[in-house]
């Protein structure tokens, strides 16, 4: 491995916890025979620009499914996934901090790579984070699909659950509007200050973690990738049709 690489090393971590509102027990849940938590550890592991991928629980059940992976355990008290993934980078040795959601059983590994890549070849960038053209109007208008607006150099100007950019000459048009996938790479460094940041104003107003970020002067990076968003497992029909999924592929 040469030298630029090395300064560069980055680590996976995957927060998950066992409360789920909508899923109890989520990322137990099981999918053609495995847990959720396993596949998302598996697919994981085919990036190649990570040297170790690491599940961060607070929950015994949780560490005790992962028998072939590293698992360290975690604050309960964490509010959110961002906060576990810190708790464990500050023991870390790397550049880089990949937080991959526990609920992305089919996760396209080379968006990993893509993220990691985004950081090493741009030092100016704190962060980065993924996200994917707007397909109807249906998605621009519907309060849970993100938002994120860019400026010409691909950095993300401001997130939101309204329909933005809003165009004014061709109300609803959708064809600028971009899909914000809540994948992300930081800079060690800038996870550990984030992590000590409080809410901010905006933050609170659209309960969206990463105008924190954006509220405190970090440079966040977009990679916009063609097609659909990643499959993620919020509710009972979105892991019904995972298994489905999953059932096909390994049929």
């Amino acid at each position: 491995m040469g030298e630029a690489r090395q300064e560069a090393r980055a680590v996976a971590v995957i927060p998950a916890r066992y409360g789920s509102s909508r899923v109890p027990g989520k990322p137990l849940a099981d999918i053609g025979g495995r847990s959720m938590i396993e596949r998302v550890l598996e697919r994981a592991r085919l990036a190649t620009t990570v040297t170790r991928v690491i599940v961060a629980t607070d929950d015994e059940r949780i560490r005790d499914v992962i028998t072939d992976g590293e698992v360290v355990m975690t604050d309960p008290g964490h509010e959110s996934g961002s906060d576990r993934v810190a708790e464990v980078a500050r023991e870390l040795d790397c550049e880089i901090v990949v937080n991959i959601q526990g609920d992305l059983p089919l996760l396209d590994p080379e968006l990993v790579d893509e993220l990691v890549t985004t950081l090493r070849d741009d030092p100016s960038l704190g962060l980065a984070t993924v996200a994917v053209p707007i397909r109807d109007a249906r998605e621009l208008e519907d309060p849970s699909t993100v938002k994120v607006v860019c400026d010409g150099r691909g950095r993300a100007l401001y997130f939101s659950r309204a329909p933005v950019p809003h165009d004014r000459d061709r109300p609803g048009a959708f064809d600028r509007a971009l899909h914000h996938v809540g994948l992300y790479a930081y800079r060690r460094q800038t996870l550990l200050e984030f992590a000590k940041l409080e809410p901010t104003a905006l933050e609170r107003t659209e309960k969206l973690e990463q105008l924190r970020a954006l509220e405190n002067g970090m440079s966040i990076g977009v990679v916009v990738r063609n097609g659909a968003p990643p499959m993620e497992v919020d509710t009972a029909d979105d892991l019904a049709m995972v298994r489905e999924v999953v059932a096909g592929s390994d049929g």
